[in-house]
C-alpha cells in the first residue's frame, strides 16, 4: 500500500511541472534555444554563409542574455528568499557570468574569425549542462519550496516581453 501512496505523488509533481507558470516559461525557453543552437550547428556543418551564421549567433545571444536577466532579477531571487538550495543558486549564476562572458567574446567577433563556430558550439554545451542542473535539480526544489510560481511566472513574462522590445528597439 506504501507503494501505491507513493506512485500518485510522483505523479503529481510530475504533473506541477507542466502547470506551473514560472518553470514553463523558463523551460520552453530552454527548449527554444536549444534549437537555435541545433539549426547553428547545421549552418556551420554546411559552411553557410557568414552573414547567415552571424545572424543566427545574434539570435541565440539576444536569447540568452534575455533568459539570463529574467531569471537572475527575478527567479533566483525568489528561490533565494524561499530558500530553495543556495549552493545550486550560487552555481547557477556562476555558470551565467561564464555564458555572459562567452556571449561578450561572440559578439565582438566576426563568423569568419578563427574560433567563432568553436565558441558557439561551447556556448551550447555549456548552455545544455546549465539547463540540465536547473530542470533537474533546481526547478523541482523550487517546485516543493513556498515560491509562489504563478506571480513569478507572470513577473517573467511582463519582463521578458520588456526586454525583448528593448532588444528589438537597439537592434532597429
Amino acid at each position: 500500500m506504501a507503494t501505491k501512496a507513493t506512485k500518485p505523488a510522483a505523479k503529481k509533481a510530475t504533473g506541477s511541472a507542466r502547470t506551473d507558470p514560472a518553470t514553463k516559461l523558463l523551460m520552453a525557453d530552454h527548449k527554444e534555444v536549444h534549437a537555435m543552437f541545433q539549426q547553428y550547428k547545421k549552418l556551420a556543418d554546411a559552411d553557410a554563409e557568414a552573414s547567415e551564421r552571424e545572424a543566427l549567433a545574434t539570435e541565440i545571444c539576444h536569447a540568452l542574455t534575455i533568459h539570463a536577466t529574467i531569471e537572475e532579477e527575478l527567479f533566483y531571487p525568489a528561490a533565494r528568499e524561499a530558500e530553495v538550495d543556495a549552493d545550486l543558486l550560487d552555481e547557477a549564476e556562476v555558470e551565467h557570468a561564464s555564458a555572459k562572458e562567452l556571449i561578450a567574446q561572440i559578439e565582438a567577433m566576426s563568423p569568419d574569425d578563427d574560433l567563432y563556430d568553436a565558441k558557439l558550439t561551447v556556448l551550447g554545451e555549456y548552455i545544455d549542462h546549465h539547463v540540465k542542473e536547473e530542470e533537474g535539480e533546481l526547478f523541482p526544489k523550487c517546485r516543493k519550496s513556498d515560491m509562489d510560481l504563478e506571480g513569478i511566472g507572470e513577473a517573467l513574462a511582463t519582463r521578458k516581453q520588456a526586454l525583448t522590445a528593448e532588444m528589438a528597439e537597439m537592434a532597429a
